[in-house]
């Protein structure tokens, strides 16, 4: 049998005290867990293997942390858009990995619209969905004007039914919306980014996101895949408010993100992503000027060599 434990802020502190004994002493096999794992206090007897999920939500640092914890430590990641350095290194060599580009079946691509931000666009696309009984996220990602947007909302569209999800909600509170929006009991829900990893809707079928220019490549792409569940049809409304007037890097995000909506798209974005924001440094925060002095041939054919070595156990 094999003995798994849960470590999240939901559970008690008393708990998580027990689990993490339990996991210094060697007792538990599987851990899984927040970022609460990278915290100091967690002790592990003898990590074997990190799997990372949704790793564009931990920074280099983060990561590196992990591998720290032992020399020999595997580490999976999983991402439908790698961040640019972890790309960067899997296209040098220096990582391997895999694509999974077949879509489940009857799936279909998300038609994807960046426009400017008008009542006329917002009232058409949410009465589209709402006629063919479908449901709609309208992300609006600053919580203390959420209010002022759902009036506005409530007096733009009187047919809709609307609910409002965010971070700062008591837990409670957030778990009952889900569950009431889930059930149908409401067909709009203005929230914030809280819904980009996770939430699993096949009815909502049209998001609406205001002020598209302000997210990343990879978030956009995260956020838009949170419609387009089922066989129905979605669509991805990314609203700006002058799409003439956007700074260059915001423009290349929205070009490619309106361009690239086919299944399985992330890779190619992420790529994007790469060209957009470069690689970075390829190991930790202080080490690219080795490269540089040397050529990126010549570190790569001795980080080889050093990988051999470590491999045969020299």
């Amino acid at each position: 049998p094999v003995r798994i434990a849960e470590l999240s802020r939901f559970k008690t502190a008393k708990e998580s005290a027990l689990a993490m004994k339990e996991l210094s002493e060697g007792k538990l096999d599987i851990i899984i867990g927040t970022h609460k794992l990278l915290s100091r206090e967690m002790r592990f007897d003898r990590l074997g293997l990190v799997i990372i999920d949704e790793e564009h939500r931990f920074g280099v640092r983060q990561k590196e942390a992990l591998k720290s914890l032992r020399a020999e430590v595997d580490v999976l990641t999983l991402t439908a858009t790698p961040i640019p350095r972890t790309l960067a290194m899997s296209l040098e060599g220096l990582r391997d990995f895999s694509v999974i580009a077949t879509a489940p079946q009857k799936r279909l691509a998300i038609k994807t619209f960046v426009t400017r931000l008008s009542d006329g666009i917002i009232r058409e696309a949410v009465l589209r969905e709402l006629k063919r009984g479908g449901q709609v996220y309208f992300l609006h990602n600053e919580v203390e004007t959420i209010e002022n947007r759902r009036q506005k909302l409530e007096d733009l569209l009187p047919e809709a039914r609307i609910a409002i999800a965010h971070g700062q909600m008591p837990e409670r509170e957030l778990e009952r919306v889900m569950r009431d929006f889930v059930a149908q009991r409401y067909n709009l829900l203005l929230c914030s980014t809280i819904i980009e990893t996770g939430i699993d809707v096949p009815t909502a079928n049209t998001i609406v996101m205001s002020r598209a220019d302000k997210f990343g490549l990879a978030q956009l792409h995260q956020l838009r895949g949170r419609v387009g569940r089922s066989h129905h049809q979605a669509y991805a409304y990314l609203l700006v408010p002058d799409v003439d007037g956007l700074p260059k890097q915001a423009a290349q995000r929205l070009d490619a993100i309106q361009a690239m909506e086919e299944l399985g798209s992330g890779f190619y974005l992420a790529m994007h992503d790469l060209e957009i924001r470069g690689s970075g440094e390829v190991l930790g925060d202080a080490q690219s000027g080795n490269i540089m002095e040397i050529g990126f041939q010549l570190y790569n054919e001795m980080l080889a060599e050093a990988v051999r070595c470590l491999k045969a156990g020299q």
